[in-house]
């Protein structure tokens, strides 16, 4: 009979070999050990790493063609090539580094970034230069990243939707200008210096010092004609506040407050969810905004969808009836107070006749044409109707409170948005408009959290424009990633 180890003998084994429940051995660097060959660091990115989808297409790419400066000369040190820096950058978004500094750094410490750029470490001032003079380059770039997706057999035409998000500018309200607080400061400013100029006579009397207004305050007319400048541009331009230092971003609703921003605009494929158009403006109203944006779409891709749906704050007769002239389906969301839900004598119960140009109203009564003039800031043509049966009419007092009879201004365009409540008053197309928040909204919501693009880098009009561009261009080759894949995106061309 063979003698078995005692059970503290069993018990000192299993424990030295971590096998008891609570016992386990720690993992620690070991400084000691050698590798004979060093590592490649092909084999530390994997075969489907967003770096290598990066690679592919701007190999792919003719950049020239886009606009990307290139060097005059052949003299001189060696320079870092356009692809190079556009990997660089493009990487940098997707990971959300918009730091040329913390770019340059991640260029030597992170392994797929030093794969992507073949162990080049660009400095941050040659990484800013590529961005300063390739503005043009890379706007013209998110339209190259739209075609290539739309080749690849994507991008859906069948519903698209459109709308827009306001995102803070550089400049804060520290620097602002309001016109409110500067007619205070106008109407202030005698008593305003008088009570300075009281105390340092006060000052002087009781310390026996000598005391001097400000430099600034010294010139009454100077500052009251500073103020009276700035009132005067604010004025020009139809705006309650400025912002000095960026006097291109507006005063905007923007993460539950008002701060200076710019309107970002993106028209989003229902199919793939990619970003098929964009665009970025001053003003805080999408009211003007829904043709333009219509014709990026239809630049990139060719065409526009069978519907391009929007909501109620693209609402204008105007843009409807152009973009209804120029062949563009829209569906746009219409007041409450409008078609089935309007009220019983609402101008949108109001037929139009054109063979005979009157209006027939809801009793069937006539109104006969009156004249043209222009409404709005915008000077929109409109024909007005009016009614000339008076008290004569039973509901006179319920349909208006215009002693000269009830008026109705209809614009060349009315035809276009009849059109609209007719097609509305389809459960199909109001199933269409009801799909367009998680269309589009859900874009904005990953740049704004995933990519964490809550604000610009850069100031003014043309700097904001060239980052949302981009910025379009990276949301689009993140989904361009997951399709590649995944093997639902064939291969770049």
């Amino acid at each position: 009979m063979v003698n078995s180890p005692g059970p503290w003998r069993l018990s000192q084994n299993y424990r030295a070999s971590g096998y008891i429940k609570g016992v386990s051995k720690k993992i620690e660097a070991d400084y000691r050990e050698i590798l004979l060959f060093p590592p490649a660091v092909e084999d530390w990115v994997g075969p489907n790493h967003p770096a290598r989808f990066l690679r592919e297409v701007v190999e792919k790419l003719d950049l020239k063609r886009l606009g990307f400066w290139e060097s005059p000369g052949e003299e001189g040190r060696p320079h870092y090539g356009n692809r190079l820096l556009l990997k660089a950058w493009l990487w940098g978004y997707l990971n959300r580094i918009r730091s040329s500094r913390q770019l340059e750094k991640a260029c030597r410490e992170n392994v797929s970034l030093i794969w992507l750029l073949g162990r080049k470490e660009p400095d941050h001032n040659t990484l800013w230069r590529f961005w300063r003079r390739n503005q043009e380059g890379i706007r013209q770039f998110f339209g190259e990243i739209v075609g290539v997706a739309n080749r690849a057999g994507l991008v859906g035409m069948v519903l698209h939707a459109l709308d827009g998000t306001k995102i803070q500018a550089v400049a804060s309200r520290e620097g602002a200008e309001h016109l409110a607080d500067l007619k205070k400061q106008r109407d202030g400013l005698d008593r305003w210096i008088d009570e300075v100029e009281r105390q340092i006579q006060e000052n002087e009397e009781k310390e026996q010092g000598s005391y001097r207004l400000p430099k600034e305050l010294e010139d009454r007319e100077e500052l009251r004609r500073r103020i009276d400048e700035a009132m005067e541009e604010l004025k020009r331009e139809k705006r309650t506040s400025r912002n000095r230092h960026e006097p291109e971003a507006r005063m905007m609703p923007c993460e539950g407050r008002k701060r200076f921003a710019y309107n970002a605009q993106a028209v989003v494929d229902e199919a793939s969810g990619m970003i098929v158009a964009e665009g970025v403006f001053s003003e805080p109203c999408d009211q003007g905004l829904l043709v333009g944006m219509l014709d990026e779409s239809e630049k990139n891709l060719g065409r526009v969808a069978q519907d391009t749906v929007a909501d109620k704050g693209y609402r204008s007769e105007r843009q409807i009836g152009e973009a209804a002239a120029r062949g563009y389906p829209v569906l746009v969301h219409l007041y409450e107070t409008e078609g089935n839900r309007a009220r019983p004598y609402h101008v949108s119960r109001f037929e139009y006749q054109a063979e005979k140009d009157c209006c027939i109203c809801p009793q069937g009564q006539r109104l006969e044409y009156e004249r043209t003039s222009r409404a709005g800031h915008r000077g929109l043509l409109q024909k007005i109707y009016r009614c000339h049966h008076g008290q004569q009419c039973g509901v006179a007092g319920e349909c208006t409170q215009d002693k000269q009879g009830r008026k109705v201004a209809l614009s060349r365009y009315h035809g276009a948005l009849v059109e609209q409540r007719r097609r509305q008053a389809q459960a199909e197309n109001r199933v269409k408009l009801k799909k367009r928040s998680y269309i589009v909204e859900r874009a904005f919501a990953e740049i704004k959290q995933h990519l964490g693009f809550r604000r610009w880098n850069y100031r003014g009009l043309d700097g904001v424009r060239t980052e949302w561009a981009f910025v379009c261009s990276v949301y689009n080759l993140k989904r361009l990633v997951s399709a590649w894949s995944d093997g639902r995106s064939p291969a770049i061309s």
